[in-house]
């Protein structure tokens, strides 16, 4: 996750992470309450089922999305780096 940038958006992958840049500034919580949003938002899901599972303070976090399978994943998130 990189905070501060000028638009949210999923902008690549690095190893097995996708790099995911926020407008949100890292202060009080607020690029873990944008996070959270946004993943919910892109993949269609409720806000209560995205949690951030480790990583609160970091930039390296790990999320887990309730009721989306790994081939929905996938399909939407190659969707999302390669568009036509």
């Amino acid at each position: 996750m990189v905070p501060r940038a000028p638009r949210s958006a999923i902008t690549g992958t690095r190893g097995d992470a996708i790099l995911v840049r926020l407008a949100a500034p890292p202060v009080d919580g607020a690029a873990n309450d944008a996070l959270i949003e946004f993943l919910a938002g892109t993949f269609d899901r409720p806000r209560r089922d995205v949690t951030i599972l480790s990583g609160l303070k970091s930039r390296d976090k790990r999320v887990a999305i309730d009721g989306l399978s790994d081939d929905d994943f996938s399909t939407r998130l190659s969707a999302i780096l390669n568009p036509r």
